[in-house]
């Protein structure tokens, strides 16, 4: 006899669907009726645990979340290397999630999803900006952390949509991003150093 609550089951079957639709077929494609549909529920199943189909797409992107930090712990490891290591590396991460995850990466920083505090979807997206917070903060002790790790960040985003569309390819002549990431890293957090 199963243990598993059949109501969690449903609700989480609906989030893994969300999942490898918005994986496979981009953001376009989440509408409850083809989650209900690949789930195989009525159409209006979905509503008995998420009564907006925002709702829905927070906890679709709430796993993306969950997914970029996993991977982001997995690269920094005991956090022994130094603030501009860690950066790196997690530049590297952030940039090879939104080029091989682009669906569930346009779903996360989706601005209707982030703005809603009852969605729940800033707090499992504040604490990996916290921690660009806290390394830009010891690798720039002289400048503005949040501002410049937010900077950062829209850096990373726009190298990451840009390469997604074949504009910086075309542009730079470049066939890998990790220039990029190191140019914009020097312009962040300066040439070398800590």
């Amino acid at each position: 006899m199963s243990t598993a609550d059949p109501e969690t089951g449903l609700r989480a079957r609906l989030i893994d669907v969300g999942v490898d639709l918005v994986s496979t077929e981009g953001v376009q494609a989440l509408t409850l009726r083809e989650i209900a549909r690949r789930a195989g529920v009525s159409h209006g199943a979905p509503r008995r645990y998420f009564p907006t189909h925002l709702e829905l797409l927070s906890a679709i992107a709430r796993r993306g979340f969950t997914d970029l930090a996993g991977r982001a712990a997995e690269v920094r490891g005991d956090g022994a290397a130094s603030p501009r290591e860690q950066l790196a590396a997690l530049g590297r991460v952030y940039l090879d999630f939104a080029l091989t995850h682009r669906g569930m990466h346009e779903l996360m920083f989706r601005h209707d999803l982030l703005e809603s505090g009852h969605l729940g979807l800033r707090e499992t997206s504040l604490p990996l900006f916290s921690l660009l917070v806290d390394l830009v903060g010891r690798a720039r002790p002289d400048a503005d952390a949040a501002l410049v790790a937010g900077s950062l960040l829209a850096n990373l985003h726009g190298i990451a949509q840009l390469w997604t569309w074949g504009s910086l390819p075309l542009a730079t002549g470049a066939d890998d991003v990790v220039p990029l990431l190191r140019t914009a890293l020097e312009a962040h957090l300066g040439p070398g150093g800590r």
